[in-house]
């Protein structure tokens, strides 16, 4: 069976703190760990009252400091924000300190709005130059070269693993291009995943990095006991896609029993159009939906966001999607028929 990992923004819930939407993200990937979840991967936002990750290096610092084997990485960086200088030394600390065990996801979105994309002190071009500025990060990993004046240190020499992140198909053939693996945001942008797909597989070109092709694709996973009480959970997300549509980002919203008279008709078909990779329900439910996701994407991993607003809900969710992971693998496992 593919391996399962999890994406987590350290959500805040309504009422509660960036203090313990951190506490969670620790505890959740502990859990994860526990649960043989394969990687942890934090997102860059920023100027988003609902998601405490946007230090996203010192979160990642933190996860990894408070696990022992899972995988822990972003998902991604937005190089834009930064100089690829500074996250070269910000993951080869990483790298040093957590040893075979980090990974440098990069995405080409600024991961916030123009206003804040500006407070950030980056110029305006900033995602025009994402092949170069990633050219010249794979540099800095490279082993020391006398030649070169300016090194990461650390990060000259270390092995961290670069994925190029995307949701449409810039970043597929810019992956197969360079020959790196690559994850599809279709838990929240699934328009272009089939064609994304097809393009980086089809024009993928061999590196010292990766042989073959290597497609990550992401769902929202929300399980519980019953699908009834999976689709009040679902609520939440829906609602936090709801008010950053209409420009009025908030914390995380309780589930709601209906969102009859909330929205509007074509408001509640564009949330459906967005969050339409989404598994919702039992654990058979999601079973089969994973499935038909897995068949359909022939996806080499998966990885798992579990939006919910209950902290040991989400846990329960995980524990739930890993006990269908292990039944996909069982399935897959027995012998034909003849």
């Amino acid at each position: 069976m593919i391996p399962f990992s999890v994406l987590d923004l350290s959500p805040i819930v309504e009422g509660n703190t960036a203090t313990q939407a951190l506490r969670n993200t620790l505890n959740l990937a502990q859990h994860a760990e526990q649960l043989s979840y394969n990687r942890y991967w934090l997102a860059e936002h920023h100027n988003m009252p609902g998601i405490a990750s946007a230090a996203t290096s010192v979160v990642i610092g933190y996860v990894a400091g408070g696990t022992n084997t899972i995988r822990v990485g972003s998902g991604g960086i937005m190089l834009p924000n930064h100089s690829p200088l500074v996250i070269a030394e910000q993951f080869g600390t990483l790298e040093s300190l957590y040893p075979g065990r980090i990974d440098l996801g990069l995405g080409r979105a600024p991961g916030s709005d123009q206003a804040t994309y500006r407070a950030l002190r980056r110029t305006a071009n900033g995602p025009d130059t994402f092949p170069q500025d990633v050219v010249e990060l794979q540099h800095y990993f490279q082993p020391d070269d006398t030649n070169q004046f300016v090194q990461a240190i650390p990060g000259t020499g270390l092995n961290i693993p670069i994925w190029i992140l995307g949701s449409s198909l810039f970043g597929a053939q810019l992956a197969a291009m360079l020959g790196l693996p690559y994850a599809f945001a279709s838990h929240f942008a699934p328009a272009e995943l089939l064609r994304a797909l097809q393009v980086y597989r089809t024009q993928f070109q061999p590196s010292e990095h990766l042989k073959a092709p290597y497609a990550m694709v992401a769902v929202n996973v929300i399980a519980a006991d019953t699908d009834e009480e999976a689709q009040r959970l679902f609520t939440s997300v829906q609602q936090q896609f709801l008010y950053i549509r209409r420009g009025k980002a908030r914390q995380m919203q309780p589930p709601v029993d209906t969102l009859e008279g909330r929205w509007d008709d074509y408001e509640l078909a564009g949330i459906d159009s967005v969050l339409r990779c989404s598994a919702v329900g039992s654990p058979e439910t999601v079973q089969r939906g994973l499935a038909s996701f897995i068949e359909q994407t022939k996806a080499d991993e998966l990885i798992i966001t579990a939006p919910i607003y209950d902290h040991e809900a989400r846990k329960h969710s995980l524990s739930l999607t890993a006990q269908v992971r292990d039944a996909l693998a069982a399935q897959e496992a027995e012998p034909i028929a003849a």
